[in-house]
């Protein structure tokens, strides 16, 4: 059975209010008292409750942590560098998947807001959900626009679909297409494909638009690469995500397309797991780390001071890592 506060008071010969004065630093006592409840704790495993040391007006050291899925490696790696530097910071945290379902991401944040977290980092894709607009808890949106009050931190997607087409373009392909894993208007993403759009303009060439949905299987997503691989004339193709562009190599291969020869394709984010396994993949890598530090950054600001002056929107820089899917002279 979970010991109780009652317990570790027995232990340590205190009363139960004293272990409580000891747990939530709470008046004048003395050091040996406090060892006295310490060793009792430790030595009957008890963990202080988080929840009821909030209601005192302290904080839990708690950090939601709210994204669709970790199990694509750009989320796994970015959240792996939120928690990591989180903990440094001596906080805990709650990671909840939102799997692309509103009603699960709308259900993870009320029980965020009950468990009384001190602040949420929010990377999901629904977007729209009211409930962020009236949370009344410190939020940083990754990538996404949740409401006018909340601060969001992405990469310059705009320049990251700008340099992806002029790389196909400067490596010979003129029949450019774009692999775009969504179009949610509202969302900082999107400029990717706004900076695609763009530079085909400015290059007076003819755009050509394709949803690769993230949310559909991968066999799914191969099936469709393929049928339009195999009916249209591509020259060139920037996908807004990389696993979508290691299924366009995939897809290629099967049907004896040579990559860069006669196809040419550029993928999206850099992950470390990418540039170790599929070091052929040319991508425009998003700086994760510092993403991940300046995500945890603003959020404690905002924990430690409500009032505190943040802008709307950080922008981080993006770079072009050149490999041998887009061009020959590697």
């Amino acid at each position: 059975m979970r010991p109780k506060l009652n317990d570790v008071a027995r232990e340590a010969g205190v009363s139960p209010t004293t272990v409580s004065r000891v747990i939530n630093n709470h008046g004048y006592l003395s050091e040996k008292t406090k060892n006295k409840v310490f060793q009792a704790m430790k030595k009957l495993n008890y963990q202080p409750n988080s929840i009821a040391r909030s209601l005192h007006g302290k904080q839990t050291n708690l950090i939601g942590v709210l994204f669709s899925s970790v199990s694509n490696p750009f989320f796994g790696e970015l959240v792996e560098k939120i928690e990591n530097k989180l903990f440094k910071s001596g906080y805990k945290t709650i990671l909840c998947n939102s799997a692309d379902n509103k009603e699960k991401e709308r259900v993870y944040l009320n029980m965020l807001i009950a468990n009384q977290v001190d602040g949420i980092i929010a990377g999901a894709h629904n977007l729209g959900i009211k409930e962020y607009e009236k949370v009344g808890l410190p939020i940083i949106s990754f990538d996404r626009y949740l409401s006018s009050t909340i601060p969001i931190v992405s990469s310059d997607n705009y320049l990251g679909g700008v340099l992806a087409t002029q790389e196909l373009y400067q490596s010979g392909a003129r029949k450019i297409y774009l692999f775009a894993s969504s179009h949610t208007p509202n969302s900082p993403t999107d400029k990717r494909r706004t900076g695609y759009l763009e530079t085909m303009e400015k290059l007076q060439l003819e755009a050509h638009e394709k949803v690769i949905a993230s949310t559909m299987a991968s066999s799914v997503k191969a099936l469709m690469i393929k049928q339009i691989l195999s009916t249209e004339q591509i020259e060139g193709i920037f996908c807004t995500d990389d696993l979508t562009a290691l299924i366009v190599l995939q897809q290629a291969k099967e049907l004896g397309i040579r990559v860069p020869q006669d196809l040419k394709v550029i993928g999206y984010d850099g992950t470390q797991f990418i540039q170790n396994y599929h070091p052929e993949l040319t991508t425009i890598a998003q700086p994760i780390n510092d993403m991940a530090e300046l995500l945890v950054e603003l959020l404690l600001k905002r924990v430690t001071d409500e009032q505190s002056e943040l802008k709307e929107h950080y922008v981080l820089p993006i770079k072009l890592i050149r490999n041998q899917s887009s061009s020959q002279f590697m």
